[in-house]
């Protein structure tokens, strides 16, 4: 069997490097970039599929990064190439850019272009390239971390400005979002491109996704130092690739709409715990109730999960959070249903080897798991979890570490 395999983020310098290279390889050394910009991916620690549900979460911004070297141009041409698609460039008029007629990965990146131009700012085309050791497919934000990276880009180069504060920060995540809900075709939240360009080290960040909040008011730093603690927030990319655009977790917001509007509430927020029982009993006997029932199950008990673990962290007892992680991965599993067979033998097997708690992380089916890990057990659960997936005879995971880190720059 082979050992386990680390998934390691690179210096500012090294990722820099390699764009840089990559520019000049691409464009035949034709210039040189304006410049490199980069945001990280990111890890939820709790509330999950609650954004879209004017709910909570609970992320923090990992140290790995999508690295771009851009240069803007005079005409509306996006010419663009990645190292994950070596020999391959995608290009497209920003003109020609608009929902439903943009595909292929480069719709995340001219996307970007659309949503600012689409909100007042004067943005040209531009010639890009981009690297990243953000895991694909894990469920860790690859998408939105290369959005969030285009997007302080594009505001540095034009000089929008939008970067340089938490309320601009917000309106380039909101464009992000756009980009991937509108070009791309993802009908995600605004979670990730929020933890991306908001996140801070050594915090976590609070989203309260209720809509009318201002900008300020709907972020708010909570300070989360496992290391203080001596624990380690371990993640696993189970290699069971995931994607967002196969109608499963659209099919999951659309339930909650409708559950929404026979409750006839403007969101699942809008009911508290003391009146879930309630709420449930309300659904009553349609075709989909029992459905319908164990998607406002979730959502509703997530959302008070997310409140409780914040109260335990801002109190400086990050030791006893794990409970809530393993809590929400069982409610994800059973009431929401989009856990996946790796998912749940990683929760299994680091609570076996000693993790205080574990759970899915982000959208689900398929993707990364997380384990919080006193420090001094990192590799026995590490090792227990390596040793799961070969006894399954599944393919090897990854592992990394997340420790919380910076935003995009």
């Amino acid at each position: 069997m082979t050992s386990p395999e680390w998934l390691e983020s690179w210096s500012a310098d090294d990722g820099a490097a390699r764009v840089r290279t990559l520019f000049a390889e691409v464009f035949d050394g034709d210039g040189t970039p304006d410049g490199v910009w980069s945001a990280p991916g990111r890890v939820n620690l709790i509330g999950e599929h609650t954004d879209y549900n004017a709910g909570l979460a609970l992320p923090v911004a990992l140290p790995h990064r999508t690295y771009v070297a851009l240069r803007s141009r005079t005409d509306d041409l996006v010419r663009l190439s990645s190292a994950q698609a070596p020999g391959q460039t995608w290009e497209a008029r920003l003109a020609d850019v608009a929902p439903g007629q943009t595909s292929g990965w480069g719709a995340y990146v001219a996307g970007v272009a659309w949503a600012l131009r689409d909100a007042g700012h004067e943005v040209t085309g531009f010639d890009a390239v981009v690297d990243s050791c953000v895991p694909f497919g894990a469920g860790l934000s690859s998408s939105a971390a290369l959005e969030c990276a285009v997007a302080v880009a594009l505001d540095a180069v034009h000089g929008l400005g939008r970067a340089a504060d938490d309320a601009g920060r917000a309106e380039l995540a909101a464009a992000c979002v756009r980009a991937e809900n509108e070009i791309a075709g993802a009908p995600t939240g605004g979670m990730d491109q929020a933890a991306s360009l908001r996140c801070s080290a050594g915090h976590a960040l609070l989203l309260d996704c209720r809509p009318g909040l201002s900008a300020l008011d709907s972020a708010t730093a909570v300070p989360f130092d496992p290391t203080g603690a001596g624990l380690a927030l371990l993640v696993v990319d189970t290699r069971a690739e995931h994607a967002l655009v196969d109608g499963q977790y659209a099919e999951r917001r659309a339930s909650c709409e409708r559950a929404a509007e026979m409750l006839g509430v403007a969101s699942l927020r809008e009911i508290s715990p003391d009146a879930l029982e309630d709420a449930l009993r309300r659904l009553g006997g349609a075709e989909d109730a029992e459905v319908l029932r164990r998607r406002v199950r979730h959502v509703v008990t997530e959302i008070a999960r997310t409140e409780e673990f914040a109260a335990r962290v801002r109190a400086g007892r990050v030791d006893e959070v794990g409970p809530l992680m393993t809590a929400s991965h069982v409610s994800l599993r059973d009431d929401y249903e989009v856990s996946a067979r790796e998912l749940d033998l990683v929760v299994d097997a680091a609570l076996a080897a000693g993790a205080l708690g574990a759970r899915m992380t982000g959208g689900g089916f398929g993707g990364s798991a997380i384990a919080l890990v006193p420090v001094g057990e990192v590799d026995t659960v590490v090792t227990a979890v390596h040793e799961a997936f070969a006894a399954a005879g599944l393919p090897a995971p990854g592992f990394l570490l997340a420790p919380p880190s910076a935003p995009a720059a």
